[in-house]
Parts: structure tokens; sequence; C-alpha cells
């Protein structure tokens, strides 16, 4: 086979490779017939299962949760046991003085009796006395008490619902980013994957080219700087080469990191020809959509709620509060049951509390001044949502007609690469003019390769501003 035969041959297996394809022919082929969007939903449905942030999320609902049932224990009855038993020694003593008072007494009607002719009859007495504190003493008892005005309750009840209920929106906003992480790290993989492709093809054609130049310089056809210069460009693109191995690396890592698998996990290819309509939407319907579905905006609205409730509670710890009591038990120095050791209470408590320093007054404005910031970081963040969807919207038709310009400088290029290479078959074009229409070509192929998938990315990145899609949560 003569060298002109070669490189022909070697021309025909670039177009193969997708080189100097035309671009609606080669881009997005890969080993799988399936879409990047039937790709991309399975990822996601993984990924929701299996992120661990997305789970933390889920506990964080579950503790929210248990925080609204313990804010509801507060109406039941809570009923307690509670038992004592004391030793005590030594402490005050208590003297009844009775030989004072009762001695003189005696002493009179017993001088009384014998002068009327009979016996003293009453003795005398000493003082008798008795410990403050009981030697052994036990106190066994069941108390119940049952809440019956206490405004604070329901309040934090309230508080805990609309808690609770941001902590699901939150849970689905992470979902959401998360759906468009997968979405834009999987493309940047399948970029990556197609800039190696790019890069690998236009190897193979400097290695090609090198082979010839060195070829007609042992021949004594050109001279060895357009061998250095063929071999200097070769060693770039080969760096080039490596550059895009490692950004598929990284690609694929970042993307099974969100899935939670293996790193080095490998990852499903896709046929993209077919994702490439954009729906062009007016920019104030887009911003309605966003303003109606964004979860961030109905997890703001819980906190907001959530805050008020809590300025209620504030203010309604300055109201008295009335409970019922009842104690039943047993007291006495041993445990015992029956007559004069069995006990039963029955109470109304009233609690009010009237001077704190002014510590209630200091929590209500503590109460108040959270409420109007959550009120203020709804409307700045529906500010900032408004703003997303116009730059995602004003990014994706900036992509969408920029990708028509991509396609014919690569259409361009391929048909000045095709003439290049049949004038240096002729010998009719320096090396200098072949390796920049190669460099040519290659720069719009992997600009036309960005401006695709970068489309792709900006619709997702749409989708997720506006809160489009199903989540399948």
């Amino acid at each position: 086979m003569t060298d002109a035969q070669r490189r022909h041959l070697l021309l025909a297996t670039l177009l193969g490779l997708g080189l100097t394809n035309m671009p609606g022919d080669s881009w997005g082929q890969a080993d799988s017939s399936r879409s990047i969007a039937a790709v991309i939903d399975d990822y996601v449905a993984s990924g929701l299962k299996a992120n661990l942030g997305l789970q933390s999320r889920s506990l964080e609902l579950e503790r929210a949760q248990a925080a609204l049932d313990a804010a509801r224990a507060g109406y039941m009855p809570q009923l307690d046991f509670a038992a004592r038993y004391t030793r005590a020694e030594g402490g005050r003593q208590i003297t009844v003085p009775l030989a004072s008072a009762l001695n003189p007494v005696y002493t009179s009607l017993n001088e009384l009796l014998v002068a009327a002719g009979r016996p003293g009859e009453f003795p005398q007495i000493e003082d008798r006395g008795f410990s403050l504190i009981r030697e052994r003493e036990q106190d066994t008892r069941l108390s119940l008490r049952q809440p019956l005005i206490a405004p604070a309750i329901p309040a934090a009840v309230r508080a805990n619902r609309a808690l609770l209920g941001a902590s699901d929106y939150a849970r689905i906003a992470f979902a959401r980013r998360l759906k468009r992480d997968i979405a834009v790290g999987y493309l940047n993989w399948l970029a990556a994957t197609k800039t190696r492709g790019i890069v690998q093809a236009s190897l193979t054609l400097l290695e090609e080219n090198l082979r010839v130049n060195d070829s007609l310089f042992r021949n004594g056809k050109i001279t060895q700087d357009q061998v250095l210069r063929a071999k200097a460009e070769l060693l770039a693109v080969t760096q080039q080469l490596r550059e895009a191995e490692n950004g598929i690396a990284q690609a694929a890592s970042y993307l099974n990191f969100l899935l939670n698998r293996p790193l080095a996990s490998p990852l499903d290819a896709a046929d993209a020809r077919q994702d490439l309509a954009v729906a062009r939407t007016d920019l104030a319907q887009l911003r309605s959509l966003a303003m109606d579905r964004r979860p961030e905006l109905a997890q703001l609205g819980k906190l907001e709620r959530a805050s008020a409730e809590q300025l209620r509670i504030a203010r309604t710890a300055r109201w008295p509060t009335l409970s019922l009591g009842a104690d039943a038990g047993i007291q006495g120095e041993r445990y015992e049951f029956g007559s004069g050791r069995n006990f039963g209470t029955l109470s109304l408590l009233l609690n009010w509390s009237l001077f704190d320093g002014g510590a209630r007054a200091a929590e209500v404005r503590r109460a108040a001044a959270s409420v109007r910031q959550a009120q203020l970081q709804r409307e700045q963040t529906a500010q900032q949502i408004q703003l997303e969807v116009q730059q995602a919207l004003d990014q994706l038709l900036t992509a969408n007609d920029s990708l028509a310009t991509a396609e014919a400088r690569t259409t361009a290029a391929q048909a000045a690469f095709r003439i290049a290479a049949h004038k240096r078959d002729a010998g009719a074009i320096s090396q200098v003019e072949f390796i920049d229409a190669r460099a040519s070509l290659a720069s719009a192929e992997l600009n036309l390769n960005v401006t695709r998938f970068g489309l792709l990315a900006r619709q997702a990145e749409l989708d997720y501003a506006t809160a489009s899609g199903d989540l399948p949560l």
C-alpha cells in the first residue's frame, strides 16, 4: 500500500470516528440506544433512594414529626409515680412544756383533796419532747396532672406542625437540587467522553501526519523543522488526551458520589441526538410557575407560620394556667396499707407569674423579630427565584442560538480540513497550514460538543428553576 493510499484510508477512518463527520450524523452516538432523558431518570430514581444527604433530610423530617407528637402530648394527662424512703438522725427537738403547765394545777388539786381528808390523786408529770424529723419515713404516691387552661399548648402544636411542613418542603427542595446535579453531572460525563473521542481521533491523525513527514524528511523532500512541528503538535494533543481522560474520571466520580456508589463504578452511555428540542416559553409564565412550584417558598412560608406561633407562645406566657391535680398513695414509717396509711388529694392548680424582671417581654420582642426576619427571607428568596428563572432562560436561549453557529463552524472546518488533506497529499500545502486546518477542525468539534451538552445542561437548570418535572419521592 502506498503512502497516498494509507493517508486516504486514515482519512476514511477518521470520518468514521466522528472528527470530520457532519454534526448531525455523529454527535451523541454511543453504545446505548437509550436517550439521555431515560438514563438520567434512572439515575435520579437511584440517587433519591441512596443519596446520603437526602437520607439525612428524611431523618430531619422524622425528628420534626417526633417534635410534633411531643407537642400534642401536652393535651394528655401526665401520670407520675414517686417513692421516697428516709432514714434520719438528729435534727431539731420539739419540747412540749407539760410539767410547767399542769404540775401547778395538779399540786393545787392534791392540796384540796388532802384538806378534805382524801389522798392526792394527781401525779407530777415531766415535759415531753419529740424529734421534728422522723427516724424512718416513707411517702409513695401516684400523681396525676391534667392541663385545663394552657394557651401555650395549642400554639406549640401549630408551631411544630408548621416546622414539620417546612422540613418536608426542605427535603423536596434538596431532592430537586439532587435531580439537577445528577442531570448536569451525567451531561458533563457524556461531554467529557465525547471530548476524549475527538481528541483520540485527532491524535490518530497527528500520529499518521508525523509518520508521513518523517518519511518525507528521510527522502529529502522536506526540512526537519516540519517533522519537529508535527511531533510538537502530537505531544500537545497527547497531553490534551490525558486531561480529557482525567475529566471523565472526575465527572464519573462526582456522579457516583451523588448516587452513593463506589467512585469507580461504570456509567451507562446514551444517545442524545433526540434531546435537543428547546421549548420557548414566556418569561412571565415561567416566573409564575416557579412562584407556584418552588418548594423553597413553601418551606419559608411554613417557617413564617412557625415563627408567628412562637410569638403567640411568648405572648401567652403572661397568661395564667389552670390544671387539675390528683395524688394518691401511702405514708408512714413502714410500707403498710389501710386506715391511717392511705391518702388521696384532689386539687385545682392555678399558676400565674406576676413579675419576671422583663424576661417575657424580651421573649416577645425576640419572637416578633423572628417573624419579621422570616417574612423578609421569603421576599428575598422570591426575588432570587425570579432572577434564577430569568438567568436560566437567557442561558438556555443563548445556548440554543449558539448551537446553529457551532454547527456551521464545524461544517466549514470539516470542509477546510478535507481540502487541506488533499492538498497535503498533492504536496501543495505547507505543514503549518495543514496543522492549522487540523487544529481548527478539532477546536470546532470540541466547541460543538460543549455547546450541545451545555444546551442540555441549561435545560436542566431551567427545569430546576421552575420546579418542572415529576419527582419520584
